[in-house]
């Protein structure tokens, strides 16, 4: 698989990640209330671990992509005036997820620092087009999720359309694959993966997003550990203030307390 150099701007001039590596991008999986996401945010901001921050950018989850209909779908746009506020108090920067054009408008009008694309969306051409085309013109930094199945050519096909469209500050995430066969976690690492496509797109930064791999919090932190002997250079990690009572992904997200336990090992 052959490919040209993207043309990007570094990680460095983003203005999001002042801390060094492992960068960190942390927050619930979805947000709930507003009084949820403070207190999710207030328990990860600086303020919390003594002045010395260990979170980068609170991220959350305003539009749920979910299998069955009849579940939480998330609050959507309503949630964006709650995540200003949190950067606001918190002096956190703010992302979430976008799966259409309209999502990406909303975030540009809210002053979102970041944005992801999920795995459930890079798979599909036509919306991470209609994504590209609405972000042109703007700055705003993008993470690429890796698709569901292990598809090099699709996860490189969004990259050249966002970039095709003049998105200059492009990253990845890495959250595994699903897999059919038994395992320990909720979804299949392959680091092989991740490997290949850091040798196709080493000006980018990566992410490895235990969370979703692990599927349970205790897998966490050693996925974590993992993460960052082979290479990844920042992490995005789920943390809710009560993560029994989530209304998504309850079972591997993590509590602000052990997540700056955690990080505090990583350092």
């Amino acid at each position: 698989m052959m490919r040209e150099r993207l043309e990007v701007i570094p990680v460095g001039q983003w203005g999001l990640f002042p801390t060094g590596k492992p960068w960190v991008i942390a927050g619930p999986c979805s947000a709930e209330s507003e009084d949820q996401l403070l207190a999710a945010a207030r328990g990860l901001c600086p303020s919390a671990t003594g002045g010395v921050p260990a979170v980068d950018v609170l991220r959350v989850g305003l539009w749920k992509q979910r299998t069955h209909p009849g579940g939480f779908e998330g609050v959507g746009a309503e949630g964006l005036p709650w995540l200003r506020r949190v950067r606001r108090e918190t002096g956190l920067k703010i992302c979430t997820e976008v799966v259409c054009g309209a999502h990406v408008r909303a975030c540009l009008e809210a002053e979102v620092d970041l944005i992801w694309i999920g795995a459930r969306t890079t798979p599909s051409p036509y919306l991470v087009q209609e994504i590209a085309d609405a972000l042109r013109g703007s700055d705003i930094p993008v993470l690429v999720k890796n698709p569901i199945g292990s598809d090099l050519e699709l996860w490189s096909g969004a990259l050249e359309r966002l970039a095709s469209r003049g998105v200059r500050k492009l990253g990845l995430v890495h959250r595994g694959v699903a897999s059919l066969s038994e395992r320990r976690y909720r979804n299949d690492p392959a680091w092989d993966l991740a490997a290949r496509m850091r040798v196709l797109y080493p000006e980018l930064p990566f992410f490895f997003d235990p969370s979703h791999v692990a599927g349970r919090a205790e897998y966490v932190p050693e996925l974590s550990r993992r993460a960052l002997c082979e290479g990844f250079d920042g992490l995005m990690i789920e943390a809710h203030p009560q993560p029994s009572e989530a209304r998504s992904d309850a079972a591997q997200q993590l509590t602000p307390a052990a997540l700056m336990t955690l990080l505090a090992s990583l350092k």
